[in-house]
């Protein structure tokens, strides 16, 4: 029985605070969500209550938030090697075009993956940064899924746009902290920044929007947004490289580059978080420690 509602919780999206202590975000839906397997539980012989919680000691609502993320990035991170595992089987390293069978069979396995994805992403409270990188991923999958002739052309490069709002996921991580100093220092030194609920915004004209659903700019295959700006402005500079590299394998968790800063790098934009709830203030902070990185990495290069 307790398996049986351990898995409905995870369902639900629950996380385990405690041996049986469940805690979701407040809203309407999860209080319902809570409801239901209260009544289960009330129902095969158990007893089970719901409670409106704040949190006082012990723990922060930072930290709450961080293990929601980890547990979404855990299931992310295993869709996202399904999708890998299809394109190496699909596609590989072919040279000749897929036949219309397999590509019907492929595109058949890209909508269960994003179906799988769109499920995962219902109970993504607070915008695992996980979601971007499959989302890139099948985005190029199905671009190699699609007949030739309809394959979407490589991108031009872009003219840099000036005083733009720029549209991002709150509670901002590595990814969003490099991209938004990367679009200030190089791309648009005039822009405002806006944060977002991960769920339902809808842009207002001439707003830009990055690393989110539906972004202007997010991941793109297997790119962190900050290498796709990178690529879509031809960003050069000396010094961005490697740190395109270190936010690459930090947010992808792929260890791509195995840059050996890594773990150091994680371990300050961890606790720029846990220490700051403001987004603003995290862009600040962050803008600074980037800048010092691209000091060290373009003299280290010279």
């Amino acid at each position: 029985m307790r398996v049986k509602i351990g898995r409905r919780l995870a369902r639900i999206g629950a996380i385990a605070l405690k041996n049986s202590v469940y805690v979701l975000p407040k809203n309407d839906g999860t209080a319902e969500d809570f409801e239901w397997v209260r009544q289960e539980v009330v129902q095969a012989g158990g007893d089970a209550t719901v409670v409106e919680a704040q949190l006082v000691a012990g723990v922060t609502d930072a930290e709450i938030e961080g293990k929601f993320r980890e547990a979404k990035d855990a299931e992310y991170a295993e869709l996202g090697r399904e999708v890998r595992a299809l394109q190496a089987e699909a596609v590989g390293r072919r040279k000749r075009p897929l036949s219309e069978e397999e590509r019907a069979r492929l595109q058949s396995e890209i909508v269960k993956l994003e179906s799988k994805l769109k499920q995962v992403r219902t109970t993504d409270f607070f915008g695992a940064s996980g979601c971007q990188a499959v989302e890139g991923l099948l985005h190029e999958l199905r671009a190699k899924a699609e007949p030739p002739e309809l394959a979407p052309k490589p991108l031009a490069p872009e003219s840099p746009p000036r005083g733009r709002t720029w549209v991002t996921r709150a509670g901002v991580h590595v990814d969003r902290i490099a991209s938004a100093w990367l679009i200030r220092r190089f791309i648009d030194p005039e822009a405002k920044f806006k944060f977002v609920p991960p769920k339902g915004y809808i842009p207002e004209p001439g707003e830009l929007r990055f690393d989110m659903f539906e972004a202007e700019y997010s991941h793109e295959g297997d790119h962190c947004t900050f290498e796709t700006l990178c690529s879509r402005f031809e960003l050069d500079t000396p010094g961005l490289r490697p740190i395109a590299e270190l936010v690459h394998d930090i947010d992808i968790k792929d260890a791509k580059f195995g840059r050996d800063e890594v773990a150091g790098l994680a371990a300050m934009i961890a606790g720029l978080a846990l220490l700051h709830r403001d987004d603003e203030v995290r862009l600040a902070r962050g803008a600074e420690l980037f800048e010092e990185l691209l000091t060290y990495f373009a003299r280290k290069r010279s």
